[in-house]
């Protein structure tokens, strides 16, 4: 410890971070008003964080090929040490993601708290859902499995229902006429890096809004 804190005070003298955090984190004023279900944003964040550091974890070892990706799951799970908890934490927090962020957005909507100003707040949150949900989706294929395979078949038979241009965002989806290694690939790098990167960037704004105007309270 004492080595981090001097690692942290030779940063701290030279680029002021403990001003910065107490602003913004520990002494930062929220009105009295909030109750625990304020809470649901900041532990979708939360969770976010957690997927980023397991998925890191993961992808020392997974291998997004239709002939090894079984197979180097496996490997995580039995050979790995802890690689099962880290697979299983990965797993459930993805779930849990999508239920803090349906749960903030249910709150936001129940207590009209998107209302002049904050409109372009709901609009980022929706965009956040809709993102979510492609992450979990994306990330479902991945194990290559026969339930993955043919969950990922039945949502990507999804869009076609769309008027004149469906058939063609399925083929484009699936990166062709059906499931194979070039989908597995395409997913992989939306999962890994598109998506999350695409999230980051809408949390940054989402978070830069309410800075501008302000925690929202139930009215």
């Amino acid at each position: 410890m004492r080595i981090v804190k001097a690692i942290y005070g030779w940063f701290d003298r030279r680029y002021n971070i403990t001003p910065l955090i107490e602003k913004n984190v520990t002494k930062k004023r929220v009105p009295k008003t909030l109750g625990w279900a304020a809470c649901f944003g900041g532990l979708s964040l939360l969770i976010f964080l957690v997927q980023v550091f397991t998925g890191v974890l993961l992808l020392m070892y997974y291998k997004p090929d239709p002939a090894n990706a079984w197979d180097s799951v496996t490997f995580i799970k039995s050979n790995v040490s802890m690689g099962w908890l880290v697979q299983r934490i990965h797993t459930v927090s993805a779930n849990l993601m999508i239920v803090m962020v349906l749960m903030h957005m249910a709150r936001i909507a129940y207590y009209k708290v998107y209302r002049t100003p904050r409109e372009l707040h709901w609009v980022s949150g929706v965009v956040l859902l809709m993102l979510t949900l492609i992450l979990a989706f994306t990330g479902y294929l991945l194990p290559w499995t026969q339930l993955s395979y043919w969950g990922a078949k039945v949502g990507t038979e999804i869009p076609g229902a769309i008027p004149v241009i469906g058939e063609d965002i399925v083929r484009w989806v699936r990166r062709g006429e059906a499931i194979s290694g070039e989908t597995l690939g395409f997913f992989f790098a939306l999962h890994i890096w598109i998506i999350p990167a695409t999230i980051s960037a809408f949390m940054a704004m989402h978070f830069a809004m309410i800075r501008r105007t302000g925690i929202s309270r139930p009215l």
